[in-house]
């Protein structure tokens, strides 16, 4: 199975030789999920797209799952970041909201294909969901600070603001799931919608 702590490592500020190769490999890993399903992917696949031998890939990742769990937690860590400076953000909630939202879609729109092929593999790879899980709640948090602030009350039960925040980060995760499978334009469409809910969630006028 993948090693988690090996594909969430931090890199050192100058990336060594191995760090550049390893980020050719989650490179052309990547490349080919649009060519490729991932179950008909094989490591020697990935390995000649990378410009290697079979076993000089193997020595950066055991299997393709441990590849795909490296390529997911850099995308997700990006994802961390950003949700964890949103729940920071000192701007007005609106101006929050469409921040948080913007920077979104922006991974969505950079890495959707990824995203969903990892979220689809989450069952059959653990650190996948585990790593998911994480990023969710971050976000959970991150809306949750917001609705605060806009005036939404803090406490348990089915209307306090945690609440809301975990129906609204599971609502924004399932939509841009599903409209970047369609299309840009459908992606921009969802990530309006999603802002919308946000906005009428926290007693926002849109």
């Amino acid at each position: 199975m993948p090693d988690p702590v090996k594909a969430g490592r931090r890199r050192s500020a100058a990336p060594s030789k191995g760090d550049r190769r390893e980020a050719e490999i989650l490179e052309a890993l990547e490349d080919l999920l649009a060519l490729k399903s991932f179950d008909a992917l094989t490591t020697n696949d990935i390995a000649e797209r990378a410009g290697l031998s079979r076993a000089s890939m193997y020595f950066y990742f055991s299997s393709k799952q441990e590849a795909l769990v490296a390529l997911f937690a850099k995308t997700v860590e990006a994802l961390q970041e950003k949700s964890r400076a949103a729940a920071g953000d000192p701007a007005e909630p609106r101006e929050a909201i469409a921040t948080a939202m913007r920077r979104t879609l922006d991974r969505w729109r950079e890495h959707g294909l990824m995203m969903r092929v990892a979220i689809d593999q989450s069952p059959a790879i653990p650190e996948i969901g585990a790593l998911w899980t994480e990023t969710a709640e971050i976000f959970v948090d991150a809306i949750t600070a917001i609705l605060v602030r806009a005036g939404v009350a803090s406490h348990e039960g089915p209307d306090g603001a945690g609440a809301l925040a975990g129906a609204l980060c599971w609502m924004v995760e399932r939509t841009f799931y599903r409209a970047s499978a369609v299309s840009p334009e459908a992606l921009d469409q969802a990530a309006e919608t999603c802002r919308v809910v946000w906005l009428r969630t926290a007693g926002i006028e849109s």
